[in-house]
């Protein structure tokens, strides 16, 4: 399949006056809105409605929050979201609150958390785990499956980050910041196992490291360049297709509406940030996502 070597981007603006420590994990819901997370304050954010105000708090939890998904409609006290929180998968009722978690097991190193998660078009959850300080290999990929189960599918990483799936739900893309690479894996539809991993790309470490991931309805990735104040976008082989500057060192997920490409950026570990670094970027671009990531991220009922 052909795919356009360019999407035209615009320029980008704060969305608004928020400086996030460690904003990551836009989605786009069904009904148009945006939410995030700020992971290391462990706080939930939807974008505002208006083009003045501030991002809206929707939860604030006691301990770092990877990311979200919307758990769709099953009923009355069904609403909510599923996320990757602590070390732990849980259920967020609508008002933020947890009401329900299923632990992960940390890999051998020091204090761990929960990172960056999707939903496949199955409902199970896929999330990484990483260590506080970044010890190598004490990085992993686990699945919430939808029997409710924690799966440990993947370990001996570092810093996981961005998985995201191809249009068609049979392709797992996966960052590992610390290493600089983005691999690609096989994903049987049906059980959900794992084969034939392979490279996709990698990032040199003058130019920063991959990290927040989304796949276009043309099936190319777009990454975030930690440290490269970039977006680049790729094709499912691998090849650099363009390269969208940001006005932020540490740009750290996009998402795509339709309208907008919206980019999260982290202010952490800057000892000098500037003016946008932390902020919620946004500038036009007309690229899609493949699907509306809420209908595709909707866990089955043993996980309410």
């Amino acid at each position: 399949m052909s795919v356009p070597a360019h999407q035209p981007v615009g320029t980008f603006t704060p969305v608004t006056p928020d400086r996030l420590e460690l904003g990551e994990g836009p989605r786009l819901l069904s009904d148009g809105s945006v939410v995030l997370v700020d992971i290391l304050t462990g706080r939930l954010l939807r974008l505002p409605g208006d083009e003045t105000g501030s991002l809206v708090e929707l939860a604030r939890l006691a301990q770092p929050l990877g990311a979200v998904a919307p758990l769709g409609a099953f009923g009355p006290g069904s609403r909510g979201w599923a996320a990757a929180t602590g070390m732990a998968f849980a259920v967020l009722d609508e008002g933020g609150q947890i009401v329900r978690t299923i632990a992960v097991a940390p890999q051998a190193g020091g204090p761990q958390r929960m990172n960056d998660a999707v939903c496949d078009p199955a409902g199970r959850m896929w999330a990484g785990t990483m260590a506080y300080d970044a010890t190598p290999g004490a990085g992993a990929l686990h699945r919430w499956n939808t029997d409710g189960s924690v799966t440990c599918v993947l370990n001996g990483l570092t810093i996981p980050n961005g998985p995201v799936f191809s249009p068609d739900g049979r392709t797992l893309y996966l960052a590992d910041s610390a290493a600089g690479t983005v691999e690609a894996f096989s994903v049987d539809p049906d059980t959900a196992g794992l084969s034939d991993r392979r490279p996709v790309f990698r990032v040199a470490p003058e130019d920063g490291s991959p990290d927040g991931m989304t796949v276009d309805s043309d099936g190319c990735i777009w990454s975030a360049i930690w440290g490269g104040s970039q977006i680049r976008r790729y094709s499912p082989q691998g090849q650099l297709l363009q390269t969208v500057d940001v006005p932020a060192l540490q740009p750290t997920a996009v998402c795509l509406t339709g309208r907008h490409l919206v980019v999260t950026t982290a202010s952490y570990g800057l000892a000098d940030p500037g003016p946008w670094d932390g902020a919620v970027l946004r500038a036009s671009c007309t690229a899609t996502a493949p699907v509306p990531p809420s209908a595709a991220a909707s866990p089955t009922e043993q996980h309410v």
